[in-house]
């Protein structure tokens, strides 16, 4: 457990590195009991709300273009991926190369939203997040789907499945699995056939000219540096104006109460004299002692298999534990239910010696990932600094869509060097230096996973 908290704590310090070294190091006097427990709520308010506005920040990045710039679509438009992350992709750390992400932001206050998904011939999954994080829903038939608010009300077309998320924000990933280069063809025809448009024009017959958006010089930020560059009255008033469009859940009633007496909540004005004198340098260590606080509430529920670790239930459906919500926001927001996909990590060998370029491995498996009907898995290797590492023959992952050769006894054992063994059929290439791998499992049969024998990393 110790082990699993120090990774923790170590990936968010890397996160809030540099980004919360502005304040003084002058001491201030002790406050008085009134003020601390003032600071004890804004604490949890801050945990509280920070998916719902690092989700926001994300949006307002997301959907900043006149409709021109690739990888952003306005409001309520398809953002499609045309390709697969190799190693000059720098856009996001940790890349899936397994899968090419069609996104969409959409806001379904005026009225629902449809989405057609096509039939397919391989994995292809509607992640449907709303604006706290969590996935409402997940889309994994072809069909037409109306996305709208539950106080919705109208008639849909025959044909059409309702799906409700409670709030008006709705974040849509579309991840779609593919073999290599050579079947992206395949995938944009699959994107090609994806429809996204307001229920209205559905009805009269699928004509639908999106708006072309615009795109704002100040909205061009790195979202997680935005939200926790911002001040109190910045970060909670926002907060408070999101709430009232993207409503906060029942379950939260109790510590919405708690937080109205800082005036936290749907509509409602922070006024940042209730801090008191030294607000600035103490809203600094707070943030600065959030760290440890998420570092160690996720810790809880990282789950070991075997040398590896990953984050385990209530991921991706969060209900009221607030602390873990705010940790995978920070670490990976828009992270899936485990039902959908698991992604275990490790940085060690079976000794618990870091994994170094300068030494050769076996990752070994008696068997393999075990997955339901349409599962998928693959193991890829990230450098030092989170990205995919360069090689020779451009490979990033093993997975069971590859063609690597099992051994005589039906096990299989992938080659972990930065040089490349006489066959490359099993070899997953490594940096110079140290490096992590990440094993994807995409619809995990989760009773078989308690009793499956994990992949061990052994040096040569």
């Amino acid at each position: 457990m110790k082990k699993i908290l120090a990774i923790l704590l170590s990936l968010l310090t890397l996160l809030s590195c540099g980004l919360l070294s502005a304040c003084s190091a002058e001491k201030t006097q002790p406050d008085t009991p009134d003020t601390e427990t003032v600071w004890e709520t804004v604490s949890e308010a801050y945990i509280y709300a920070f998916p719902l506005v690092l989700t926001d920040a994300t949006k307002t990045l997301s959907t900043n273009t006149d409709g021109t710039m690739t990888g952003r679509a306005p409001i309520n438009q398809f953002n499609h991926a045309q390709k697969l992350a190799d190693a000059s992709f720098r856009t996001v750390v940790t890349p899936n190369v397994d899968t090419v992400y069609s996104q969409a932001w959409l806001d379904i206050r005026e009225e629902p939203m449809i989405f057609v998904l096509p039939e397919t011939d391989r994995f292809c999954n509607v992640q449907l997040l709303d604006a706290w994080t969590n996935t409402a829903a997940v889309l994994d038939k072809a069909g037409a789907y109306a996305i709208a608010l539950p106080d919705w009300e109208g008639e849909l077309p025959d044909g059409v499945t309702r799906v409700d998320v409670p709030t008006a924000t709705v974040w849509s990933i579309t991840r779609t699995v593919l073999s290599g280069n050579e079947d992206l063809p395949n995938v944009c025809a699959i994107q090609e056939q994806m429809q996204l448009l307001p229920l209205s024009a559905y009805v009269q017959g699928g004509e639908y000219a999106a708006p072309q958006g615009a795109y704002k010089e100040e909205n061009d930020f790195v979202p997680v540096n935005k939200v926790l560059s911002m001040t109190p009255a910045e970060f909670f008033n926002t907060a408070n104006a999101l709430m009232q469009v993207n409503p906060p859940a029942d379950a939260d009633e109790e510590l919405l109460k708690k937080l109205s007496a800082i005036n936290v909540g749907a509509g409602k004005t922070f006024d940042a004299a209730l801090l008191g004198e030294g607000a600035a340098e103490r809203w600094t260590q707070m943030l600065q002692g959030l760290r440890a606080t998420l570092a160690a509430d996720g810790a809880k529920y990282a789950q070991k298999l075997g040398q590896w670790i990953y984050y385990g239930k209530p991921i991706g459906d969060f209900g009221t534990e607030y602390t873990y919500r705010a940790m995978v926001a920070l670490v990976g927001l828009g992270a899936n239910t485990v039902d959908v996909a698991i992604y275990p990590k490790t940085a060690v060998d079976e000794t618990g010696a870091a994994l170094t370029g300068e030494k050769k491995y076996t990752l070994h498996f008696e068997t393999l990932p075990p997955t339901l009907e349409g599962g998928f898995w693959s193991v890829t290797a990230y450098g030092e600094d989170d990205f995919l590492i360069d090689n020779s023959i451009d490979r990033y992952c093993i997975n069971d869509r590859s063609d690597f050769k099992l051994n005589a006894d039906g096990t299989l054992d992938i080659i972990l060097s930065k040089d490349a063994p006489e066959d490359t059929s099993n070899w997953l290439p490594v940096s110079d230096g140290e490096f992590h791998l990440f094993m994807r499992i995409y619809v995990p049969d989760m009773t078989a996973l308690d009793s499956w024998q994990p992949p061990v990393i052994r040096e040569q």
